[in-house]
């Protein structure tokens, strides 16, 4: 009896560790920058944060003060797969884009043979406005959970 209880509490915790979900990130930043002075890469991070540790509660007696420094937010250890950008001097790169394609496709690719599930994908571009705004980025999260 002792040894089906034992059992049976070890298949039981197996099936909540099986049922639990992780989520990465992974952002491509795509410089839209003329005559290719931009920067582009696949960011991955290699390490955690815990949002608790940098969140807090606002209240009117501590206007809300965080108990950590916004630097120990950043993450110091992290993956940059170069891409291309998308303008060189001639202008836009039609070459340049497929060759990113290729390699996020890559990184998609290896992320589902690591048993990890694309969920969701989101983008967001800050272009270029006029004469006078030579500033620009296509950013891209894909968001994948296992």
């Amino acid at each position: 009896m002792k040894k089906f209880i034992i059992i049976t509490c070890l298949v039981f915790a197996t099936v909540m560790e099986v049922n639990a979900q992780q989520f990465k990130v992974i952002t491509s930043v795509e410089s839209i920058v003329p005559s290719g002075l931009g920067r582009s890469g696949i960011i991955s991070a290699t390490e955690d944060r815990d949002y608790k540790e940098f969140t807090s509660e606002q209240t009117d007696e501590d206007n809300g003060r965080n108990k950590s420094d916004r630097g120990d937010i950043q993450v110091k250890n992290f993956e940059e797969t170069k891409l291309l950008n998308f303008y060189n001097i001639g202008g836009i790169r039609f070459q340049n884009i497929a060759a990113n394609d290729a390699l996020i496709s890559s990184k998609i690719n290896a992320m589902v043979a690591e048993g990890w599930e694309l969920a969701f994908v989101t983008s967001a571009v800050e272009s270029d406005s006029g004469k006078d705004d030579g500033q620009g980025i296509f950013i891209t999260r894909y968001i994948f959970k296992k």
